[in-house]
């Protein structure tokens, strides 16, 4: 008896988890887990209930398709219920679901119909003679809120089918979603106006789509796939694929990147294909359905009370986890800023183990109110960086406290300052933690191009303080070297060569290696043109800074106050006495690319990124790393991402490897 009391208050607390997470998601659209986290409470559940029978109630979240309704909305019971989707998370699982189907079927190959799993709410249209009579959210499977008002304003929704003869009655379902620059530019909206940003394009599809007034959805610009036939009164095809080439003809938008697959071999690689190339898309994709094709056969599999047996959801890695935050540290970078950084429990999130996390700067800490020991939502999304999201406060320790933005330097403990709003900076040059960061910046291939100084060499060089400035390292011996653990005779003399050999640098790339904030490689060739030397620099004013073009007052006023530091010109005393003076003669080019803007994505295979860059500058042109309109080429190299179709979308000049390099050999105008 006891033991039964025990499995009830376990059911009992999944239960309640599950619906605190279903209210959070699709009401107030402020998700607290991840879509792994929801699965692996549910699939408890599940596993529970059926062990335990006499567990199960009536109102249990496994007894219906997850959602919740919002009273402002008519409630609309569906034709056919709308069925979730079995998830899988690898290819085994996928493979394992394929045998099943098979051996069910007693058929090898399965004719199989893949497509890409938008990120968005599910919705359902009725179409009567062709015209669009209602629209409606999933819901609950059964019932779903009416939303045709809202759905109305999506310009891919017909209003009116194409094509003559339509069905007398049927029922088309798909995604509704919204693309990942709408997404960002209806967040910067609620920021500027106070308002809580939506966590992701998902939340604020669904939060658009439920929104009252037409005009406000319609300048959300919502967007939709077609996915599935619910009903239709008379058939008019018999299989998914035939379906998806009958929505093109009848004026729906389907997904351009579903096909069909003879094979499981062929399926499984189009799962592998777009799980690498989901942040090329323009809206955010979760997963891939894979589907059997022909109808007949998915009649022949059915359905359980929950899921369609005939289809399966292959889902990627997860963009968001969560985890615990079990400190946070100070971090010191070349240029002194301080940087406040989660170290988190060990979580899997997007296919890689995080353990930490950037937390930018002390106002984000604030606005986060972070503390250690709190349990986080972390997101991964395409720029790889992971990112905390939320922090579940619910979940808090009672004795956590806030953090304390330090008075001093982490590292050395030395006098720090604000800047630039939300920036602490440490004010000591010869910071043991921005010495470490600025050597390997210097000595990095765009900068002095010195090989063989890498972090291990660094460490060791400053842990035994035979590095203590810059300009030390053109102090070093052979002698000096053979002292430490890294190095042996050989290693000692190739980085004594690689050192003595990064003398010859222009004034362009030792200028950019002195890791002045806000001057990238292409200021740093500017400056280096514009002053030939680095006597003339240093005595530059703010205001003559500012006047050169590219030069605007934040870059000119860092570029005057470094030159002019003390510090600075003991440290260009100490090159000097080096050996070390690198000028850069002539003015601005005037080449083949003079004034043009280039732009690189994929892999490059006879030239780094780095040498192509400067290949663009020395013939007057800017090398930048963001496609706008105004870009004169983007030159696309192996697996081009996200900037390659970008620019496809606004028709740019697209140049293969080879194109470039054709250009590149353009004789000069003389």
């Amino acid at each position: 008896m006891k033991d039964l009391r025990n499995l009830k208050r376990a059911a009992e607390t999944l239960r309640t988890k599950i619906r605190r997470a279903d209210y959070l998601y699709y009401v107030k659209s402020d998700p607290e887990l991840s879509d792994r986290e929801y699965d692996r409470l549910m699939d408890a559940l599940r596993t529970l209930e059926s062990r335990f029978p006499e567990l199960v109630t009536p109102d249990s979240p496994t007894q219906r398709v997850s959602g919740g309704l919002l009273s402002a909305l008519p409630p609309v019971r569906h034709i056919q219920r709308m069925r979730s989707l079995e998830n899988t998370y690898s290819i085994n699982e996928l493979e394992e679901w394929y045998r099943r189907i098979s051996k069910s079927l007693n058929l090898a190959p399965v004719p199989l119909f893949a497509e890409l799993k938008i990120d968005g709410v599910s919705a359902s249209l009725i179409y009567e003679r062709g015209r669009l009579h209602r629209g409606a959210t999933r819901g609950d499977g059964e019932t779903g809120e009416e939303v045709t008002a809202g759905l109305k304003t999506i310009r891919a929704i017909p209003l009116r089918m194409h094509g003559a003869n339509p069905p007398d009655l049927i029922e088309i379902r798909g995604e509704v979603f919204m693309p990942k620059d709408v997404f960002a530019s209806v967040n910067r909206e609620k920021r500027q106006k106070g308002e809580k940003p939506f966590a992701n394009p998902r939340n604020a599809a669904s939060g658009s789509l439920k929104l009252l007034d037409p005009r406000t959805i319609a300048a959300r610009r919502l967007r939709f796939f077609v996915h599935s036939c619910g009903h239709a009164s008379h058939a008019v095809f018999s299989s998914q694929s035939q379906f998806f080439e009958w929505a093109r003809h009848h004026g729906f938008a389907v997904n351009p990147h579903a096909c069909s697959c003879l094979t499981l071999k062929e399926a499984r690689e189009f799962c592998a294909t777009w799980q690498e190339q989901r942040d090329s898309l323009p809206y955010e994709v979760d997963g891939v359905v894979v589907k059997v094709d022909p109808f007949s056969l998915q009649e022949q599999l059915g359905a359980t009370s929950k899921y369609p047996r005939w289809a399966v959801a292959y889902k990627f890695p997860a963009r968001r986890a969560t985890t615990r935050v079990e400190k946070i540290e100070f971090g010191v970078g070349r240029t002194g800023i301080i940087t406040p950084v989660a170290v988190l429990d060990p979580v899997e999130c997007g296919g890689v183990n995080i353990t930490r996390a950037t937390l930018h700067n002390f106002d984000e800490v604030t606005r986060l109110d972070i503390r250690e020991g709190d349990y986080v939502l972390i997101e991964r999304a395409g720029d790889v960086i992971p990112k905390i999201i939320k922090v579940l406060t619910s979940r808090r320790p009672k004795n956590a406290r806030p953090v304390s933005t330090p008075k001093r330097c982490p590292v050395d403990g030395s006098k720090i300052v604000r800047e630039e709003g939300v920036y602490l900076y440490c004010v000591n040059p010869n910071c043991p933690a921005r010495l470490a960061r600025s050597l390997i910046h210097f000595a990095s291939r765009p900068a002095m191009d010195i090989e063989g100084l890498g972090e291990k060499a660094v460490k060791e060089l400053i842990e035994r303080r035979l590095v203590t400035h810059l300009s030390d390292l053109y102090r070093l011996s052979r002698a000096d070297l053979l002292q430490l653990p890294l190095f042996q005779r050989t290693r000692a003399e190739n980085l004594l060569r690689a050192i003595e050999e990064s003398k010859s640098r222009p004034l362009s790339r030792f200028i950019y290696a002195l890791g002045i904030r806000h001057v990238g490689e292409r200021t740093a060739f500017l400056l280096a043109v514009r002053f030939g030397s680095l006597r003339r620099l240093q005595s530059a004013s703010r205001e003559e800074l500012s006047r050169l073009d590219e030069i605007g007052p934040v870059i000119a006023r860092s570029v005057a106050e470094f030159f002019h530091a003390k510090s600075t010109r003991e440290l260009i005393g100490a090159f000097h006495a080096a050996g070390l003076n690198p000028r850069q003669e002539g003015a601005l080019p005037e080449g083949t690319l003079s004034g043009k803007t280039v732009v690189f994505t994929g892999e490059l295979a006879q030239l780094t990124r780095s040498q192509a860059a400067q290949e663009v500058r020395r013939r007057g042109g800017h090398a930048v790393s963001q496609v706008s309109r105004k870009t004169d080429y983007v030159v696309a190299g192996k697996n081009p991402g996200s900037k390659y179709r970008k620019a496809l979308d606004y028709g740019l000049s697209i140049l293969r490897e080879q194109d470039f390099l054709d250009l590149l050999r353009t004789p000069e105008p003389r």
